[in-house]
């Protein structure tokens, strides 16, 4: 993967205190998965930068090797990948989940 892909990618993880990158967008998830972390961002009222990699090919790949997880959509909170859709719901049901994103918000 070139390194002109995974500054990019590092440019938009540190550029915004919230990013997802999922197959869509916020306003029209395409998989049930980035659906559901975007319904469960939007319950905390967090603002938050959608990226599609549906619309971006090396995005979409790249994302992968950046984090060396395998699926989408990604959830970053402040620059740190937090982890894919299992992750994101299982934080949320403990009741974890508004704390990290408390964190973005300070």
């Amino acid at each position: 993967m070139s390194s002109d892909i995974q500054d990019r990618i590092k440019s938009e993880v540190t550029g915004s205190p919230v990013v997802l990158f999922m197959k869509g967008t916020k306003e029209s998830p395409q998989c049930g998965f980035s659906a559901q972390v975007t319904q469960v961002l939007g319950a905390y009222g967090v603002a938050f930068k959608d990226i599609d990699v549906l619309a971006d090919w090396d995005i979409r790949e790249g994302i992968k090797e950046f984090s060396n997880w395998p699926t989408i959509p990604q959830l970053y909170v402040n620059g740190e990948f937090i982890g894919g859709c299992d992750i994101t719901m299982e934080l949320h049901r403990k009741g974890n989940l508004e704390e990290i994103l408390d964190r973005a918000k300070g």
